[in-house]
């Protein structure tokens, strides 16, 4: 009988790599909340933030049904959150 063609849940899917992409782009934008990086890192740090909350969420998804690690889609998604919220301050005190 020949071996099933279907994929398993292994961890040599793509999903594995949702959650330390998460943490790169929530390192990169927890920068941008640093008062003396803000302005030079400001453009990099808005976009990562969007980037480090979406793929954070998704990593936690699928770390929840088994597929990654839980800790490095939650930290990243934390980091993302807080340099999101270190532009919205700085753009709500600009206006």
């Amino acid at each position: 009988m020949p071996a099933p063609t279907t994929p398993g849940r292994t961890d040599d899917s793509p999903a594995v790599a949702l959650g330390p992409t998460a943490l790169v782009f929530g390192l990169i934008a927890a920068t941008g909340a640093w008062p003396s990086l803000m302005l030079a890192v400001l453009p990099w740090s808005f976009l990562a933030g969007g980037l480090a909350v979406t793929f954070g969420l998704m990593g936690i998804h699928y770390a929840r049904q088994g597929i990654g690690r839980m800790w490095t889609a939650v930290t990243g998604t934390v980091l993302g959150a807080t340099g999101l919220a270190g532009f919205l301050t700085l753009f709500a005190a600009l206006a």
